[in-house]
């Protein structure tokens, strides 16, 4: 009778704890509970948001800036066993693709909005990784750890491209536009952002099946015509231009937070620890070289190597005279004072002391670096500005170039709406069929020197000389500097030490990095190299990029 009440006791106590404790896994909580209501899919969306790059020095990884020797940018990178592009692509695919799953048994349009937002962080994440790699494998289900299609194939570049498009495009159906947005949801995605990044998407696309031998670059490119086009017309964005002659230096520091040119932001809080960023910038540098400085027009429209106003490298001066306003809004003059990160009522000046740093090539960035000493960020606290990851001058961009690539020739109405915007915020003379062909140029180089210079140092360069098929050229060469050798700058410590001396190439230019160090094999340096960790565990279903 003992042993039988003690057993009763246990059922109850058993029975009583089931009814009391949640036994569903906490790891599938979200799936299995979660996507209640629209606030539930708010809520998971918020989370993608992580997502979004933050600032990085990506151009370093090209020839139009340096901080030191790098893999990428010297071509001596190995297949890794593990990648974070591909790895962090695939976290946020898995749970995008649970948002948009849970999606389909909901019609309100509050909710399909947050599975928009869910669409585009997926078409994000395979674009990360597209943009990288070309074909990946594509995975649109939400699937367990033994899901056999966990091991698939890589798709073509056609169909994972075209995923990203369908994507992009079925985010817009639903996403609210810019204007109509809350003050609280001010940031989050909107239609303008998602077609933003079609627009972007489709011109890497077609540039890269024109240049690299492919058979659908004119379809690509006319939806990149079609994606910015409607950008334009719909008027919901605009130049910044509040600052006047200087607009384009203050749009990259606080001043710039919530201008109309800013289609997508990653938003940073004032005084958070984690980001340093920019006094990363100055120390150890993300540092302008001399391809970028002699990219920059003089003030009458004509490259340095055309232009009478042209002042040399005599001083150190000389150079930044009679040039593009953007170049002294990017680089800062030998001479100028800025504020100190930390110090605001000691400013310091930036030459000659500056230039002392790592991998120096003697230019210093002007651009991102705030007037606030607070706001230049150090030891980890957050300067609160906003990494503007869509432009509006972006878009203009793509529209002129995508044009001038499907049509072989743009007329000079659509440089009015799209190139010459830029040129007239900083006073700079109208790009026009009559003066490319008066002084020689040639249109497609002109365009493409638009978009260098005004998106310089915001990591666009690296994706761009690949899609137009130049890095085996613009890649290999020698970095280089300022001008030392017969100058100004011969006399000005630490250039005037014999280390510095050595340094120089034939024409006196500071080497800071020989092209005997660096080198693009076109066999297989277009395409980056698959983890080798994921190509092990596919069952042999995942191939390598060639040469690799």
């Amino acid at each position: 009778m003992k042993n039988r009440c003690l057993q009763l006791l246990l059922v109850f106590l058993l029975c009583s704890c089931n009814k009391l404790l949640d036994l569903k896994p906490r790891d599938n909580m979200s799936e299995k509970t979660f996507y209640k209501t629209p606030a539930d899919f708010k809520l998971a969306a918020n989370a993608l948001y992580n997502s979004l790059p933050g600032f990085d020095f990506a151009d370093v990884e090209s020839d139009i800036a340096f901080n030191q020797a790098n893999a990428v940018s010297d071509g001596d990178y190995l297949p890794p066993e593990n990648d974070a592009n591909w790895t962090n692509a695939y976290y946020y695919i898995r749970n995008a693709n649970i948002m948009i799953t849970k999606g389909t048994a909901f019609a309100d349009a509050e909710t399909k909005r947050y599975v928009a937002e869910a669409k585009f962080f997926r078409a994000l994440s395979y674009w990360n990784i597209f943009r990288l790699f070309g074909g990946v494998p594509l995975v649109t289900d939400v699937l367990t750890e033994t899901d056999e299609r966990l091991y698939g194939p890589r798709a073509s570049r056609q169909e994972t491209v075209g995923l990203i498009i369908q994507d992009l495009k079925e985010a817009v159906a639903d996403l609210p536009k810019q204007n109509d947005l809350s003050a609280a949801d001010q940031g989050r995605i909107t239609r303008g952002a998602a077609s933003g990044l079609l627009a972007r998407v489709t011109l890497f696309e077609g540039t890269w099946q024109k240049y690299h031998q492919q058979t659908a670059a004119a379809d690509y490119l006319g939806m990149a015509i079609e994606a910015a086009g409607n950008i334009i017309a719909g008027q919901e964005y605009a130049l910044f231009k509040d600052k006047a002659a200087q607009s384009y230096r203050y749009l990259f520091i606080e001043e710039g937070n919530g201008a109309k040119e800013n289609i997508l932001d990653r938003r940073y809080a004032v005084n958070v620890s984690g980001q340093g960023y920019p006094y990363s910038v100055g120390d150890p540098g993300y540092l302008p070289t001399k391809k970028l400085a002699d990219m920059y027009l003089c003030k009458d429209g004509l490259p340095i190597s055309k232009s009478e106003s042209f002042k040399g490298y005599a001083t150190i001066g000389s150079e930044f005279e009679n040039r593009d306003p953007r170049m002294t809004m990017t680089f800062i003059i030998p001479g100028t004072y800025t504020v100190r990160p930390f110090h605001p009522v000691t400013p310091i000046q930036n030459w000659p002391t500056s230039p002392q740093r790592n991998g120096n090539t003697g230019y210093i960035t002007y651009k991102y670096i705030s007037e606030n000493a607070y706001g230049n960020g150090n030891n980890g606290v957050n300067f609160g500005f906003y990494r503007h990851l869509i432009r509006y001058a972006e878009i203009l961009l793509i529209y002129a170039e995508a044009i001038y690539e499907k049509n072989g020739g743009i007329s000079d109405a659509d440089l009015d709406k799209s190139i010459n915007l830029l040129r007239d915020r900083v006073n700079m003379p109208r790009l026009t069929n009559a003066f490319v062909s008066q002084n020689g140029l040639n249109m497609l180089t002109e365009i493409r020197r638009e978009r260098t210079l005004e998106l310089a140092l915001e990591g666009f360069r690296y994706d761009d000389i690949r899609r137009w098929k130049t890095a085996e050229t613009e890649m290999p060469g020698a970095v280089t500097g300022i001008k030392i050798k017969n100058t100004e700058w011969n006399t000005i410590a630490p250039y005037s030490q014999a280390s510095y001396q050595s340094r120089v190439d034939g024409n006196g230019f500071l080497v800071v990095q020989a092209a005997t160090a660096r080198k693009f094999d076109p066999a297989k340096h277009y395409l980056r190299p698959l983890p080798t960790k994921e190509i092990a565990l596919s069952k042999g279903n995942l191939k390598q990029n060639p040469s690799w």
